[in-house]
């Protein structure tokens, strides 16, 4: 598959600038200070098993409708996912800075390439695990990986394959978008309801977690949402459409998408990686673009 020059490999690279969207308050209270790590591990000197997942979330299972109003529903939503790694931290480390990760224990928990279907399942699904391994107790609070493109299987060829439908106002477009845009992310703390990756013997996860309403938008969004500005939306796609059917990789969209939709989708497809609501830090050249951030 022919590479765009705009696209990047993923490097050693840390730049400043931290993919994220939502969860700001969450993230200032659900964030473990250094008392409660140092308080935590002690309690479990034997470690225990740290679970990976990988949750595309309800836009992926449920389906969802983008900023212009399209209903997309996915039959397949493939990741490649490598070189996953876990971390305990001392400072906790900040995505939002420039600051390197001072890592005092580390687990990998994917080494080679591994292709997941974000979709499987169905709407109830939980999120996919990937992997389990054995690893010392603690606070796993900062988690590294990269989408690398797929050298065989279902998504051979991309980094991320979308499949699916979107329907509007009786126009219906069966879609096969191919990404191959390789990144690489480094994240801080899970934020969610719960927290995550404290492991005191028995079980713990952590999450690797993807927005794809940075590429497509979300009606239940305002419109001058900074998610929604910053989105593509699905008409640009629709646009493309032949007889209700879509089949595009990168090279395709960079020949027919208008210069600067290509370009923001490239920053949208960037913007996927988070752990919950929490921050990641983009690795590579794209970390010098704006990438979306919803006040919600």
């Amino acid at each position: 598959m022919e590479k765009s020059a705009l696209l990047v490999g993923v490097g050693l690279l840390v730049a400043t600038t931290a993919v994220g969207c939502g969860g700001q308050d969450i993230a200032e209270t659900e964030t473990p200070t250094e008392t409660d790590t140092q308080a935590q591990a002690p309690n479990a000197a034997e470690g225990g098993t740290l679970e990976l997942v990988a949750n595309g979330e309800d836009f992926v299972r449920q389906g969802f409708v983008t900023k212009d109003g399209w209903q997309v529903d996915f039959e397949h939503v493939y990741v490649n996912l490598s070189n996953v790694t876990a971390y305990q931290t001392d400072p906790a480390f900040d995505p939002d800075s420039s600051e390197e990760l001072q890592a005092t224990e580390e687990v990998t928990l994917v080494a080679q390439p591994q292709t997941i279907d974000l979709a499987e399942g169905g709407e109830d699904a939980a999120p996919i695990t990937v992997t389990t391994e054995t690893a010392p107790a603690g606070t796993y609070n900062a988690l590294h990986w990269e989408f690398v493109e797929a050298d065989q299987g279902p998504a051979e060829g991309s980094t991320i394959l979308l499949v699916g439908t979107a329907e509007k106002e009786g126009q219906t477009v069966d879609f096969n978008l191919g990404f191959d845009q390789p990144l690489g992310y480094t994240c801080g703390q899970y934020v969610g309801a719960e927290r995550k990756g404290i492991l005191q013997g028995g079980e713990a996860e952590v999450e690797t977690t993807f927005h794809f309403d940075h590429i497509f938008g979300d009606a239940e969004a305002p419109t001058d949402d900074p998610l929604n500005t910053a989105a593509v939306g699905f008409d640009p796609f629709a646009n493309l459409a032949e007889e209700g059917t879509l089949t595009a990789d990168m090279a395709t969209l960079e020949q027919q998408l208008p210069s600067d939709q290509y370009q923001t989708l490239q920053q949208a497809i960037a913007g996927l990686g988070h752990v919950g609501e929490g921050h990641c830090r983009l690795e590579g050249d794209l970390a010098q673009a704006d990438t979306p951030h919803s006040e919600e």
